[in-house]
């Protein structure tokens, strides 16, 4: 039998763990890997991104998109320094990813060439876990660590291995012998779900309320059905974070839209309005868009303790998972919705699509951005993904694109950083490539690495038995969408110079569409949709169009409240005002 390298080694624990590609950067640390992996033929593959920043993001992305765990690769240096920004992104919307970085100590430590210390330069990001590999038999435990934490705490990890451990042949040892750790791939599934008492008591809370909001984050994921019949079953409206967009139908008469200052102003008035909040996985930073302090009773639900009350006071905390916890609370919450209150948040619902179909009509030049999101509505696939980048589109994106039950969508949420939208679709792709997929960007993210990555998404396509992969520039050459949402005008500042990204498409031998005018925006999403090859469809839109964030409701009030009678005043004015509305 041929000697196998630890490289080989590491091959064989990806497919353990059932990693079916790893995405990085060549380098001389990392090569002993990547050329292990070049060797199976494809199971699992390499992915090679035009830049380590990117692939981090790939990673990020299929473990989002997939539910599994992502894996990217990197060499020492600044090449493992550019791996940060997708792992953020991992780290902070509870993803997990598993990097390994080469590094060569062939020479003296000290300042050597392209040495940095990688234990603390990821020990912020990869919080959880960031270790050595000193020896070869250690290498599968120290895999199976990795991954098992990353699984477990839904974060990113590290593990360090030298090039010259890469290469070092595997020694005949048994599990058993000593100075040898055992290892097991795979982690085992547990039901989480909370104590008989706290559900009774949650139950009893919600039951005794008058005007009940659900708000939705990523946590819900699996439990549409569950939200739904308990919404009705309480009469209740529905509102869901950036990141909770996709979990439920939002053509439902009662679901009010993304909340915060990305968000609708039906979300905003839900919030106002109720009296009684159930939070379900939900860690939406908009906390001005919350019910005032006092105003609403809160149950929240979360698979992690440490996110419960941290945004907003719960009076009973429910640690498990939504869906189990949903279901254990169906058995007990009883069926008296309040009707006046349910008409009243779908008249809500009902005033702001009027308003987002006058926005999206309104006249702009050379075409309104909010009709580009429109247009794709009336027209997404109801299978496949939508992958969103950080600029003016989350806004179009959040308030103006209606998802299929299904479609799934992401976006780099807590971290905000842009460049992840392109990444994101290609990690899609690859892992469902017999469905389209649809990438929402601005053209700052597509100068900042956009139009390197359609070099990847040329060199992959022909591969995927569907072709589509549409690519959305909304090309207004500003960036005023990143000054804190309510700039409007383009400040000189702001300008970015113009680039041709549909031309660059056809370059590459993609397909591209340029659309300037409106009257053509929906013909050139068929044939974006229809195109037999990859494509970009380049909208010129308004930068002058506003953001417009919606008003937390009762913003002159905020700001007044504190402990004992300023919060008292407080919340008699609020019942005061919603009760003047006939919101009871």
């Amino acid at each position: 039998m041929a000697e196998r390298s630890v490289a080989d080694l590491v091959v064989e624990r990806l497919l353990a763990w059932r990693v079916p590609r790893a995405f990085g950067y060549p380098g001389a640390a990392i090569a002993p890997l990547v050329d292990a992996l070049d060797r199976t033929g494809g199971d699992p593959a390499f992915v090679p991104a035009r830049h380590e920043e990117t692939a981090a993001f790939m990673a990020t992305g299929h473990a989002k998109f997939t539910g599994g765990i992502g894996v990217c690769l990197a060499t020492q240096g600044p090449s493992a320094v550019q791996l940060l920004n997708g792992l953020y992104d991992a780290k902070l919307d509870s993803t997990p990813v598993v990097a390994i970085i080469g590094e060569d100590i062939s020479g003296p430590l000290g300042g050597a060439h392209q040495e940095i210390g990688l234990s603390r330069l990821f020990g912020d990001v990869c919080n959880q876990f960031v270790q050595y590999g000193r020896r070869p038999e250690d290498v599968p435990a120290l895999l199976d660590q990795a991954f098992r934490t990353a699984a477990a705490t839904r974060s990113p990890t590290c593990v360090v291995l030298p090039r010259q451990l890469q290469e070092a042949v595997v020694p005949d040892l048994q599990p058993q012998s000593v100075g040898v750790i055992s290892a097991t791939p795979g982690v085992p599934l547990a039901r989480v779900l909370p104590h008989d008492m706290d559900l009774d008591a949650a139950a009893q809370l919600l039951g005794s309320g008058r005007r009940t909001a659900i708000l939705v984050g990523q946590g819900g994921r699996g439990a549409a059905q569950e939200i739904t019949e308990l919404a009705d079953r309480l009469g209740a409206g529905v509102a869901t974070s950036l990141l909770g967009k996709p979990v439920l139908d939002e053509r439902l008469p009662f679901h009010a839209g993304v909340l915060g200052e990305v968000g609708t102003s039906a979300a905003a008035e839900l919030m106002g309005g109720c009296d009684t909040l159930l939070m379900v996985g939900t860690n939406d930073p908009w906390t001005d868009y919350f019910p005032m302090p006092g105003q609403a009773r809160t149950v929240q639900i979360d698979i992690d303790g440490r996110r419960i009350g941290t945004r907003y006071p719960a009076d009973v905390p429910l640690v498990g998972d939504a869906a189990e916890t949903l279901r254990a609370l169906l058995a007990r919450v009883p069926d008296r919705p309040n009707q006046q209150w349910r008409a009243t948040v779908e008249s809500s619902v009902d005033r702001w699509r009027s308003a987002a179909a006058d926005r999206a009509a309104a006249p702009a030049e050379p075409v309104n951005p909010q009709l580009v999101l429109q247009e794709l509505s009336t027209r997404l696939p109801s299978v496949g993904a939508v992958a969103v980048d950080v600029g003016s589109v989350l806004y179009w994106y959040a308030r103006h694109l209606v998802l299929p039950p299904g479609v799934n969508a992401q976006l780099c949420g807590t971290f905000g950083s842009m460049g992840c939208a392109l990444p994101y679709a290609v990690a899609a792709k690859l892992a469902a490539p017999d469905q389209p997929v649809v990438a929402l960007m601005g053209d700052g993210a597509m100068q900042l690495n956009g139009l390197a990555e359609l070099i990847t998404v040329a060199h992959l396509w022909q591969e995927w038995r569907d072709p589509r992969l549409v690519v959305l520039v909304l090309n207004n050459r500003d960036q005023s969408g990143m000054g804190g949402g309510r700039q409007t005008s383009a400040d000189p500042a702001t300008r970015r110079p113009d680039v041709p990204y549909a031309g660059w498409a056809r370059l590459l031998g993609l397909h591209g569409v340029r659309v300037d005018r409106p009257e053509l925006m929906g013909a050139g999403w068929d044939e974006a949709l229809a195109a037999n090859r990859p494509c970009v469809l380049e909208a010129v839109v308004d930068a002058a169009v506003p953001l417009a964030p919606p008003e937390p409701a009762f913003a002159d009030l905020r700001g007044l409240y504190a402990d004992g009678e300023a919060a008292r005043r407080v919340r008699e004015q609020v019942e005061l005002t919603v009760n003047a509305e006939g919101l009871v």
